[in-house]
């Protein structure tokens, strides 16, 4: 109680002290600026006038700060904030003393006194409070505390730095600064310099002592913070990240926002900006359906949706448990008992069939399907039924039943396809390409990368070999992915239902594609396991070394999102399905790699019967499944 006490006593003489200060700051701009005016001359200084513009211009200030300026809440001293009060207050308090002198005559004071001793006060108000703030600075530099080198020198570095000497219950001290941009090899914040950039680590760590690094940089291309991560690592530096300015609800970060790294910083994701005025026109009151709702994409995409006020948003999967979790983080509860969770199978046409005429959809988003390339590598078969039959039963209902805007999650395997998993999804788009020729409605396809964090992706069976011990299974030492975050992919998919024109694949920008050697190696760093090992166990069947987003007889085109580029494949009727295999394996892979192996580049097609424009009713939506990518 008494150290509260105390503080309160502290916090009330600070409040009252600065308005008594800076009434005094205006006493000595007036004389001054009067003294100035008379060449020096003391006589016309000591006058009764001077003194009681000087005390009016005071008081003035007092009572002006205390309703709309600086005294009326506690600013951080020389912030930005402080500083426009202080002059809106400054400016007003001045306006009298430019008044008074060009109605009464004899001015009691010279008429340039507002001008000049409003800059003086001014000035001397704000060279005050930065010493102020300077002292407090130097003064928690020298309190005890982890000793932090933050990297990145840009607003969200600064941000940290200054937040963390103003957290005064903190024990993270900022001691230096590390930027890789030549243009602040001199540049101080609050008494904090660069002191080199991300190679000088090591020599700057022994010159300051530190032991914990922040990144602060989250502009900075991954290969780099993968780099910095790396050199931390080494030099046994505890890693932590800094909020991005935008996840900062106000304020400064302090200590209590720094969290550890994860793998999604390393890999470093650039942000999908989306059209979200395009997104809430197109989605806004339609009645959408999503396929394979329950899975890791399908259940992101169903939340994402539902923040878009759809007039009816049905889920439809054939994973009892996925439907009900979905449920539970739409609605808070899953009692599965609602008319929009669908529990059916792709396969089932005509269970399907009777789902789309119930609910009418404007949108289908399509992604029901299987995903583990081995095992579609050892049954085929199953391949074939979902992702070929399965897709094909969904365009085909939808097409029956007028469905105005149909998109078909694909993968990057579906280009130059190599494997079944590649080659059925590959299939899916002509198929896709098909519907779009020859049907009302638009039908769009949207192909992306591996998908971190989805069910069974490399980050989950990673960390459960690193959880038993090891070893850690990778196929190749040079094997490379392009990777996404659950929730971007989901916003490709939104934004690929708003923009995607009929027919065309669309595929994201993603960037570097990254070793998945070095995603283990990075997993086992952040689990702070030192003992567990990394196993080479070959390429499996159909795999590739590296994965590509568009075929070497694909045409790549821009699209109006910057991330964004499609392509147009040949449409693949449905009917050439038809008794194309039986369930021997070697018929099925002859089947599949027949058709995705067709030409890929679009060719002269006869004529089309007309169709509605791509802008009609239920312009909307991509699908995705709980084993989609």
């Amino acid at each position: 109680m008494a150290a509260e006490r105390a503080q309160r006593l502290r916090t009330s003489l600070r409040t009252h002290l600065w308005p008594i200060i800076d009434a005094g700051v205006w006493v000595v701009a007036v004389y001054a600026s009067v003294w100035l005016r008379y060449d020096f001359r003391l006589g016309l200084l000591l006058t009764s006038s001077t003194f009681a513009a000087a005390i009016g211009a005071g008081a003035v200030h007092v009572l002006v700060g205390s309703v709309i300026g600086p005294y009326v809440t506690r600013h951080r001293r020389g912030s930005a904030e402080e500083i426009a009060d202080l002059a809106r207050t400054v400016a007003i308090t001045a306006v009298p003393l430019l008044v008074v002198p060009l109605l009464v005559y004899p001015p009691p004071v010279p008429r340039s006194t507002a001008i000049t001793a409003g800059a003086l006060a001014l000035l001397t108000m704000l060279a005050t409070r930065l010493v102020v703030r300077s002292r407090a600075a130097r003064r928690a530099l020298r309190r005890p505390g982890r000793r932090v080198l933050v990297f990145g020198a840009g607003d969200t570095g600064c941000r940290l730095v200054r937040g963390l000497l103003a957290d005064t219950e903190g024990d993270v001290l900022p001691v230096g600064l590390l930027d890789d941009d030549p243009g602040k090899a001199r540049f101080r914040v609050e008494g904090v310099r660069v002191l080199g950039v991300r190679s000088d680590v090591a020599g700057v760590v022994a010159r300051t002592e530190a032991d914990m690094l922040v990144l602060a940089a989250p502009s900075a291309d991954p290969a780099v913070l993968r780099e910095v991560s790396d050199l931390a690592a080494g030099l046994g530096l505890d890693l932590k990240v800094a909020p991005r300015v935008s996840e900062l609800v106000g304020g400064a970060p302090s200590a209590r926002d720094l969290r550890d790294v994860d793998l999604t910083d390393i890999l470093g994701r650039t942000p999908v900006h989306l059209d979200t005025g395009l997104l809430a026109e197109h989605i806004a009151g339609r009645r959408v359906l999503v396929t394979g709702a329950g899975g890791s994409i399908g259940s992101e995409l169903c939340r994402q949706i539902d923040r878009l006020a759809p007039g009816r948003l049905v889920l439809l999967d054939r994973d009892e448990s996925g439907l009900q979790a979905t449920q539970m983080s739409l609605s808070g509860h899953g009692l599965l008992d609602s008319d929009d969770i669908v529990l059916a199978d792709i396969r089932d046409r005509e269970r399907l069939g009777e789902v789309i005429a119930a609910v009418a959809p404007d949108v289908v988003f399509h992604a029901a399907a299987l995903k583990h390339l081995p095992l579609l590598e050892s049954y085929p078969f199953e391949a074939w039924q979902t992702n070929v039959l399965g897709t094909a039963n969904v365009l085909e209902v939808c097409a029956e039943h007028g469905v105005g805007t149909v998109v078909n999650i694909s993968t990057d395997k579906a280009a130059d396809p190599t494997s079944v998993l590649g080659q059925s999804k590959r299939i899916g788009e002509l198929l896709t390409a098909h519907y779009a020729r020859t049907q009302l409605g638009r039908y769009v396809s949207v192909r992306f990368g591996n998908v971190l964090g989805s069910r069974g992706s490399v980050l989950h069976a990673f960390t459960a070999q690193i959880d038993r011990g090891g070893p850690v299974t990778v196929t190749h030492p040079d094997v490379e992915r392009y990777f996404m975050l659950i929730p971007e992919a989901c916003q490709l998919v939104l934004q690929a239902s708003a923009m995607g024109g009929d027919g065309e694949v669309m595929v994201l920008e993603m960037g570097e594609q990254v070793r998945i050697a070095d995603v283990a190696r990075t997993l086992i760093r952040l689990s702070g396991r030192s003992d567990v090992q990394i196993v080479f166990t070959g390429l499996r069947p159909g795999e590739k070394l590296t994965e590509d987003l568009f075929g070497v007889h694909e045409a790549r085109r821009a699209t109006a999102h910057p991330l964004v580029d499609c392509v147009t494949p040949d449409p693949l009727d449905p009917a050439e399905l038809a008794g194309l295999t039986s369930r021997r394996d070697g018929d099925v892979r002859a089947a599949l790699r027949s058709l995705a192996t067709r030409a890929i580049t679009r060719s002269a097609s006869p004529a089309s019967p007309p169709r509605r424009p791509a802008g009609g009713d239920g312009q909307d939506g991509p699908a995705e499944d709980p084993h989609v990518r």
